[in-house]
């Protein structure tokens, strides 16, 4: 393991001041690049500042949530750190959402104001259960952003110099095993930590680096490595709106040295297009992606030059939980998530005793630490039940920890899939199936992929003299649920495998992953709709 040859100091600090202290010692740099746009640090702290008094001139107040419903550009960043400036609660909007999934955030968030684009107005207005939501549209010519010129700069600094570091600094919704959203909240402090042990103690940044990704920019991953960009003073590299060879231009054109696609299902699309291999990527010095070892090790193979590493993230812990030192054995760079980041601590217990097992044995990760959340959203009965006496946040992940403490995902302790690295609930899923006024009962499970690792696979019984076809629930779903939780199969059964009351979900699980090995089906077929 890498010694620092001295101590590495944690600058923590707010958000809102972290991208003004580099905007002032890296003024011209690039701090953003999208395929079509970018800004340097001066400008993405100017934009930030602007979009901020205009939120002020709204009537913003400390602690107000703010969503953030945009594409992946310079916009989407500088709202977030312009609600951070005045102690607003970001609160970024999964883009993929469909109107259920978007009602459900934006009523439980209790939003102030939503950042859109027309894009999405129409479906914002259509779905909305509650009173009315200002919309705010951030073109060149609007009022929000006449009247923010009317707010004079004292008065954000004054704002901004009210903003503690343990306040809440975004929050994130996250899938959970409840049919409820729950929204992570993350601290500036938090991310601070992160960023400082991400860009000093695994990847060494410096602001000669260059960071690209592909990861959404509503997503923990695509936020956090921006701050962490930030931190660092490199350059963020983004794709927007994610095309395979797109992306290998921009690797190759950007000079790009570290590459942060976070999941084998974003990055196998790049290694496999079909001149990768004469592709001039040596400014590559780092990889970071999760997936199956069999195929991150036919992906390190393809740059033999270029470190890749694994991780164990998650939102609650501000993205990484635990990577993978550069100096680790490939084998252990593939097959496990790492160590925990610097000031992380993590233990392997026995969900049934809450003894530690020993290494190498499976049981829930618990963590706690610098960069763990502090809670959940509106939800102090669920924070509770989550964290214990001593402060550490049962994960309901199944993990193993070897002797040396490195961290491997295994499974969900409870009822999670995970899709191409997005996680769903099966509680969500079958919440939104039980709309459907055929459904009496729906069960949800993860049918194995070869692309996707898992998908969803319905298992529902339907209410007497009623009828519907797999096609018709598919259907019902698609455009009202975002794409990676719609049932790829739907069962139909009139009899449940039952343990005393509840049903034996591994039983299903084994059901469908029998049926489609029979068939030798290995990748579900592509979502297409009948309607």
């Amino acid at each position: 393991m890498p010694q620092s040859a001295s101590p590495r100091w944690v600058e923590a600090t707010t958000l809102g001041d972290l991208l003004d202290r580099r905007a002032t010692h890296y003024a011209d740099r690039v701090a953003l690049s999208f395929p079509d746009h970018g800004a340097t640090y001066r400008e993405l702290a100017d934009r930030a500042d602007l979009v901020a008094r205009g939120m002020i001139a709204a009537g913003v107040r400390h602690g107000d949530p703010v969503g953030i419903l945009l594409p992946n550009c310079v916009d989407s960043i500088a709202t977030l750190f312009a609600a951070a400036k005045i102690g607003a609660i970001p609160v970024p909007v999964n883009a993929r959402f469909k109107g259920y999934e978007l009602n459900q955030v934006i009523t439980h968030s209790g939003l102030r104001l939503l950042f859109t684009t027309p894009d999405f107005v129409d479906l914002v207005t259509e779905t909305l259960d509650s009173a009315e939501l200002p919309l705010v549209l951030l073109g060149a010519d609007s009022d929000f952003l006449a009247a923010a010129s009317e707010i004079p700069d004292e008065e954000l600094r004054r704002r901004q110099r009210l903003v503690r570091v343990r306040d809440t600094a975004i929050v994130m919704y996250t899938s959970g095993t409840t049919a409820s959203p729950k929204g992570a909240m993350l601290s500036h402090e938090a991310f601070s930590r992160f960023a400082s042990a991400t860009v000093h103690e695994r990847f060494e940044l410096t602001p000669d680096d260059r960071i690209w990704t592909a990861l959404p920019l509503f997503h923990i991953g695509g936020i956090a490595f921006a701050i962490a960009s930030i931190y660092g003073g490199c350059a963020y590299v983004h794709t927007g709106f994610f095309n395979p060879a797109a992306a290998l231009d921009q690797l190759e054109s950007q000079r790009c040295t570290v590459a942060l696609p976070g999941f084998e299902t974003i990055w196998l699309p790049v290694v496999n297009q079909r001149d990768f291999a004469s592709r001039d990527l040596s400014a590559l010095r780092f990889v970071m992606a999760v997936g199956v070892p069999e195929r991150l090790r036919d992906m390190a193979n393809r740059l033999p030059d270029a470190t890749q590493v694994s991780c164990f993230g998650m939102t609650e812990a501000c993205s990484f939980l635990a990577l993978n030192h550069s100096d680790d054995p490939l084998e252990k760079r593939v097959t496990t998530g790492g160590h925990p980041l610097p000031g992380m601590e993590c233990r392997v217990i026995d969900p049934a005793t809450g003894e530690d097992v020993p290494p190498e044995t499976e049981g829930e990760l618990l963590f706690r630490g610098s960069n763990c959340f502090d809670g959940y959203y509106k939800d102090p009965e669920l924070t509770r039940r989550v964290f214990d006496d001593e402060g550490w946040f049962h994960t309901g992940d199944i993990a193993t920890m070897d002797a040396e403490g490195r961290v491997t995902f295994v499974s969900r302790l409870k009822d999670m899939l995970k899709v191409g690295g997005e996680n769903v609930s099966a509680a969500e899923v079958e919440g939104y199936l039980l709309r459907h006024p055929a459904v009496s009962i729906a069960q949800v499970v993860g049918a194995p992929d070869d692309y996707y690792v898992e998908v969803p696979a319905a298992f529902v019984e339907l209410k007497p003299g009623t009828a519907v076809t797999e096609q018709e629930l598919i259907d019902f779903c698609l455009g009202n649920i975002a794409t990676y939780r719609v049932p790829r199969y739907v069962r139909f059964v009139t009899e449940w495998p039952m343990s005393g009351t509840k049903i034996k979900k591994y039983v299903l699980r084994e059901e469908i992953a029998a049926e489609l090995l029979a068939n030798g089906v290995t990748r579900a077929p592509k979502l297409v709709s009948n309607r």
